[in-house]
């Protein structure tokens, strides 16, 4: 198996409400040959405000961490796709000549060039370390879940920034959960919005989305809904209402397939995936 290694960004929810996200991933990754190296001196990239109030800051703080990151010589990996998004956006930017080098290198005060790309950790995986690796590495296969891959709006919008999956109609993490056993389920709300940030200023108005989304699970009876994005699953978990389903981390997911005490992860769930995951024989 050949060696990736990435400059990795975990962000701020990468070592606080998505901190099962952050250490699933940096575990999973290894088994497959991903080293992750966290970045040293990495800063907010301003995600989901900063680029909506003063462009210049939004730069500049998404900047600063692709200059970290290509001052080790690495592509950088992301978990949370508001950050990727953000990095990708600023990355693609001065690779294309939309700001030049020089001018992004004085907004930061460090040389950056666009030598080195950003990616997202499901792409990764799936495209870089492969599908036939993640099956070699399940031992405990997700045989009977029941799951609904939930994009949402950021992981694979817009198409000229990511690329690595369809915009309205994603599948790679549709392809990583069946490589691992697990049963995937068509449904129409796998790239809806769930209100993101909004939950802090309208809840409301989160709670409805939430609660729709959870609404489309229940109707094509699935167990779990699985996501790549820390703030959907904080949404989603939280705002359902009152039949709520859980939900996981597609690295939780593949680490509990892969033999791992994963139970460490899924402890941290507002909505707790153990017992049905004990049912189906998998605890």
């Amino acid at each position: 198996m050949n060696k990736l290694k990435y400059a990795f960004y975990p962000g701020c929810a990468g070592g606080t409400t998505a901190g099962e996200y952050n250490a699933s991933a940096v575990s999973v990754c290894a088994s497959l040959g991903i080293e992750l190296e966290e970045m040293r001196g990495w800063n907010c990239c301003g995600a989901s405000s900063a680029h909506s109030v003063n462009h210049e800051l939004s730069l500049s703080l998404t900047g600063r961490n692709l200059a970290i990151a290509e001052k080790d010589a690495l592509p950088m990996a992301a978990i949370c796709p508001a950050c990727y998004v953000r990095m990708k956006d600023t990355y693609a930017s001065v690779k294309n000549g939309l700001l030049s080098k020089d001018e992004m290198s004085g907004l930061i005060d460090m040389p950056y060039s666009a030598s080195h790309d950003v990616r997202h950790i499901l792409d990764i995986i799936a495209n870089e370390a492969g599908l036939e690796a993640v099956k070699k590495l399940t031992v405990k296969p997700l045989k009977g879940l029941r799951l609904v891959s939930y994009y949402g709006c950021y992981l694979v919008r817009p198409r000229e920034l990511t690329g690595f999956d369809d915009t309205e109609n994603p599948v790679l993490m549709d392809k990583l959960l069946e490589a691992l056993g697990a049963d995937t389920l068509d449904w129409s709300a796998k790239v809806d919005c769930c209100g993101g940030s909004g939950s802090f200023t309208d809840t409301d108005m989160v709670r409805a989305l939430a609660g729709k989304i959870s609404e489309y699970a229940a109707e094509v009876r699935a167990d779990m809904i699985v996501t790549a994005c820390g703030l959907c699953q904080a949404n989603l978990e939280s705002r359902q209402g009152s039949n709520a389903l859980p939900v996981s981390y597609f690295t939780e997911l593949m680490g509990l397939a892969f033999g791992f005490d994963a139970g460490k992860w899924f402890k941290k769930h507002i909505i707790n995936p153990l017992p049905l995951l004990k049912k189906k024989g998998f605890l």
